[in-house]
């Protein structure tokens, strides 16, 4: 305590068994709630990464605490959760990520259900798969971080240095923003964009033990790569391209392109690699559905392709995948459904 300052601990299970939200008081009075994976914006913490089994006993717990204790604080004390939109800790959610306890009283589905048994149905039916590498991060938290000297950097490298690298088992990432990589990016390379859900990505399209090289643009933010590269357990960070793209090209090493069409430019094969619950919310009459996460073992038609997300990362993401296995005749669709239905005029389809 300093200065009338309290940090309390107030115990949420639900999101884990010994999970703890944070009370932030000064001279006895709240002034805002450090949530974690209990309360969140428009939503509520999943309850299943420790397993289906273990699942519904949590989500019943989740919701005496947060009946007991979350909604027991004042409707003006703000709240700060540890996840926003895009997180896969959560059930889903809305982009803000703030908000206060009286507006997810008036606002948040979850926190309307009354009924244990509502709730626990409720929260169970919005969980969608989440990152294979989760399952291994218990252990990692028991066994504690690594501790590194000094921050980490990327190591610079030749073109031929990476492509080496490459030959002996690496996966070169490719971090550029999706329009630089359809225009022309190293042959095999994977396309992933570096922003705030790149981490997650990273985790599970490529397993932990696989060694790294990137390539980013000279104004890209090499820190937040690092920095969500360990935060997900990837270690193996070999270095970068020096010279970037230009460089790879100039050295006369394998290059490919994959093209962001619109919906006019589109294959008759539309692949749509959103979660389950985006997809059921309204996709593109026809479109064969695969989640990124999924895509090493979902079954891909034949012949011509276009590959489509939300918004276009994740679908360049399984197109380069898809190249890096010797896949061609890929497209990605610029934009998502919504953008595909207002060319075309043609609604999209609702339901699993």
């Amino acid at each position: 305590m300093a200065d009338g300052i309290v940090l309390r601990a107030i115990p949420t299970p639900g999101h884990t068994p010994e999970h703890l939200a944070y009370l932030l008081e000064r001279d006895g009075e709240p002034v805002g709630l450090f949530s974690g994976g209990s309360l969140m914006v428009g939503t509520v913490g999943r309850t299943d990464l420790l397993g289906d089994d273990l699942a519904p006993g949590l989500a019943r717990e989740l919701h005496r605490a947060l009946h007991t204790r979350i909604l027991a604080l004042p409707d003006g004390l703000p709240v700060y959760p540890t996840h926003g939109a895009g997180s896969f800790c959560s059930a889903r959610g809305i982009a803000a990520r703030a908000t206060t306890i009286g507006t997810e009283r008036a606002t948040n589905p979850l926190l309307a259900i009354a009924d244990e048994d509502e709730f626990v149905e409720a929260l169970l039916g919005r969980l969608g798969t989440f990152p294979t590498y989760f399952r291994a991060l218990p252990e990692r938290n028991r066994r504690g971080p690594r501790i590194y000297p000094q921050a980490p950097t990327l190591e610079p490298l030749t073109p031929q240095q990476v492509a080496d690298h490459v030959q002996a088992g690496a996966v070169l990432v490719d971090a550029r923003p999706i329009d630089r990589f359809a225009a022309g990016h190293p042959a095999r390379a994977v396309s992933n964009a570096l922003r705030g859900v790149f981490g997650s990505w990273l985790g599970w399209t490529i397993p932990l033990d696989t060694p790294l090289v990137f390539l980013l643009d000279a104004d890209q933010d090499r820190d937040d790569l690092i920095a969500q590269c360990l935060r997900v357990g990837h270690e193996h960070l070999l270095g970068e391209i020096t010279g970037g793209y230009q460089a790879w090209a100039a050295a006369g090493l394998p290059t490919n392109a994959i093209a962001l069409v619109d919906p006019s430019e589109a294959s008759p094969t539309v692949l749509d690699v959103r979660q389950a619950a985006e997809w059921a919310t309204g996709h593109v009459p026809g479109a064969v559905h695969a989640e990124l996460g999924t895509l090493d073992t979902a079954p891909i038609p034949d012949g011509p392709v276009t590959v489509m997300c939300g918004h276009g990362e994740r679908a360049m993401t399984a197109a380069s995948l898809l190249a890096a296995r010797g896949r061609t005749d890929l497209t990605v669709l610029a934009g998502g459904p919504e953008d595909w239905s207002t060319a075309t005029g043609v609604p999209l389809e609702v339901g699993s």
